[in-house]
């Protein structure tokens, strides 16, 4: 009913929004700053049992810069058949679900579609396996390799005893603990193998199946999670984060609820806000976002420039802990110094050297506390010029693309950045102003 009041070409505009539209949705879960990045779920049968198998079930975290934060993962599944499980090491389901048709030894689960979550560290150790109980945290593959990997142990009953009888489970969900992750169908594969202690002999698992998951930003949150402000010592304009980036105060539907910073009881709304609430609690701001990185262009020297990053957190809810950010600058293949963050090149494109991962430093700033005087974290970057390449002009200096914690940080329209003197919008302006009068002059000489 509403097209009918647009013109007549409107139809081929709509379809091509739409399928831009489609294109955009269809293509979100791929990542082109990590475009192997996923989580892959391997299920590993080690042994068969009267009426089932014992597996060891591993989630390896392969993206370079994404990783699961506290309250952590949950993996769900749905049974293929009537299986139940009867016990679990480093994992427990957060459901039992009905076992009463079961007199004697009551299973852990007989739910159809068990939810499994990880145990929390200081568990005893003879319900632990290897790469458990880490309160169900993931590193990511870059910052932190040696935690990208979780294990637990499940021993499955009521599943077949051989090859042929047990059937892979299907409609793995994980979440992080939000939503964020597709994950494909279980595959089965060659059988995983296993090397001893004495590296002198190989044994194999029984029968092995992976399931691989992906992330998209747009299925995690209806609105970004961050944004990026500018600045630069040679032009006073401060670019703020875009208005309403990440939602809008008022609007429910587009953005969490937000706090002002000076009302008087603001710590009892933050302690009342409920610990398992993981929509964002941000302080009031034109953006709304959860988080802002600040990029400045500090120095000039001859021979390098220098940059200032801050990291500010506005979410009263959250405390981000192992914290990362990616951004992309041509400038990085000449990164000279880097001050109190570590820093990995990542290459996305081949040999081209132009995206950064930057994280803090453990126990020193590798921790962003929640909004409130100590809610953020700053660094320096010292880069060597490449006189090919460099210059100010033209918002040069600034970076393409940054992301935080993986999500992609919303950036200040080109047309915003800080200008050098004497250049960029003054000319635009005379420039327009000398097409005007010479329109002008036209349409008097046409009626002369």
């Amino acid at each position: 009913m509403g097209f009918s009041l647009l013109p007549k070409a409107t139809p081929c505009i709509l379809l091509l929004v739409l399928l831009y539209c489609t294109c955009f949705t269809s293509t979100d879960a791929y990542d082109p700053l990590d475009p192997n990045g996923n989580i892959t779920i391997k299920w590993d049968i080690i042994s068969w049992t009267p009426d089932g198998y014992v597996a060891v079930v591993t989630m390896n975290n392969f993206q370079q810069y994404r990783h699961i934060a506290s309250p952590g993962w949950r993996l769900g599944w749905t049974w293929a058949k009537k299986e139940v499980i009867w016990s679990m090491m480093g994992g427990q389901t957060t459901e039992q679900g009905d076992c009463s048709k079961f007199k004697a030894g009551i299973p852990h689960c007989c739910k159809k579609d068990p939810t499994v979550v990880d145990l929390l560290p200081g568990t005893p150790y003879n319900q632990q396996i290897a790469n458990c109980c880490k309160g169900g945290v993931l590193g990511s593959w870059v910052q932190d390799p040696t935690n990208a990997v979780s294990s637990f142990q499940v021993s499955v009953g009521r599943a077949g005893t051989t090859n042929k009888t047990v059937k892979v489970p299907k409609n793995f969900t994980l979440s992080a603990p939000g939503p964020g992750y597709t994950c494909g169908p279980a595959k089965i594969v060659k059988p995983t193998q296993f090397i001893q202690a004495d590296k002198r002999r190989v044994t194999q698992a029984l029968m092995t199946w992976n399931v691989t998951c992906t992330y998209s930003q747009f299925l995690a949150q209806k609105t970004p999670s961050c944004c990026v402000s500018l600045s630069s010592f040679y032009n006073d304009t401060i670019v703020p984060c875009p208005t309403c980036a990440c939602g809008c105060q008022g609007n429910s539907s587009l953005s969490g609820s937000c706090v002002n910073s000076q009302t008087p009881h603001l710590a009892s709304v933050v302690s009342g806000s409920g610990k398992n609430n993981l929509s964002p609690l941000v302080q009031c701001t034109s953006h709304m976002c959860p988080v802002r990185i600040h990029w400045h262009v500090k120095v000039n020297y001859k021979e390098y420039w220098r940059v200032k990053v801050t990291i500010t957190n506005f979410n009263y809810r959250m405390n981000y802990s192992e914290w990362n950010m990616v951004v992309q600058h041509p400038n990085f293949d000449n990164l000279t110094q880097l001050f109190s963050f570590y820093y990995k090149s990542l290459t996305p494109y081949g040999s081209i050297n132009d995206t950064a991962m930057l994280w803090g430093i453990k126990f020193y700033n590798d921790f962003l506390n929640q909004a409130g005087p100590n809610g953020n974290v700053q660094s320096e970057l010292l880069f060597r010029k490449d006189k090919a390449t460099f210059t100010f002009d033209k918002g040069w200096a600034f970076p393409r693309r940054i992301y935080f914690n993986g999500d992609n940080c919303v950036m200040p329209p080109p047309d915003a950045y800080p200008w050098l003197p004497n250049a960029g919008s003054r000319q635009e302006v005379s420039l327009f102003a000398l097409v005007i009068a010479y329109l002008v002059a036209l349409v008097f000489y046409a009626h002369a």
